[in-house]
């Protein structure tokens, strides 16, 4: 139906941004705020939902990024579902930057504070390789081995945080996730990446620790 819309949230980073995207193309608001997206979203969502259009799905950005921002679009969408009784569907919002336009392979880094930091790889409109904590040192090899592969590496923070060697921290850019370029990621991945998106409750992209193998105990090794 003609009147049938998809409402998008992007609220990961400072830079949020919601918007109605539909057959007549996208319109889109956004605001900006560090530490009240929970008092900020509600006036530009208002505006886009007071012309009553049919929403048939809801489009949520689920990070990584802010964790509190990031809560509060997911608490949003899920509203919004629940009064408009259609699906609200969470999208990583690491798709939905300049960097990945058309699929392109990136690697997104990110601080996860406290000398923790989180790399993952993405391409083809999904991501390959979960978001997984590293230290700096890992940090400054997983960036120079996608720059060496010819990916590009991006962030939601300033570059000059990272402790990166300076010929290797001037070639990653800040970037920010976008309400359209969700929506352009969910309209451009396959089938099988939807079908999963679909099927999941919507929450935050945690990040992860590397995966390591516990050796035997020897107690329990036979001689």
């Amino acid at each position: 139906m003609s009147g049938t819309r998809t409402l998008v949230i992007e609220t990961s980073t400072p830079q949020a941004t919601v918007a109605l995207a539909g057959p007549q193309g996208v319109e889109t608001r956004g605001f900006t705020s560090d530490r009240s997206h929970n008092a900020m979203l509600f006036e530009p969502l208002r505006e886009l939902l007071d012309s009553n259009p049919e929403i048939t799905m809801v489009l949520v950005g689920s990070g990584p990024g802010s964790y509190s921002g990031t809560r509060v679009g997911i608490a949003a969408a899920q509203g919004v579902g629940i009064a408009c009784a259609c699906p609200a569907v969470a999208v990583p919002s690491i798709l939905a930057v300049p960097s990945a336009d058309g699929g392109a392979d990136c690697l997104a880094i990110g601080d996860a504070r406290r000398g923790s930091y989180w790399t993952a790889r993405i391409g083809n409109h999904r991501v390959i390789a979960e978001p997984e904590l590293c230290d700096a040192v890992e940090l400054v090899a997983k960036v120079g081995e996608a720059l060496a592969g010819g990916l590009a590496v991006f962030a939601f923070e300033d570059p000059l945080r990272f402790p990166l060697p300076d010929e290797i921290k001037s070639r990653v850019s800040l970037e920010f996730p976008d309400a359209e370029r969700l929506w352009k990621a969910w309209r451009e991945s396959d089938e099988e990446t939807r079908t999963l998106w679909l099927a999941d409750i919507p929450q935050p992209l945690y990040l992860k620790p590397p995966h390591i193998t516990p050796g035997k105990r020897e107690s329990l090794v036979k001689g």
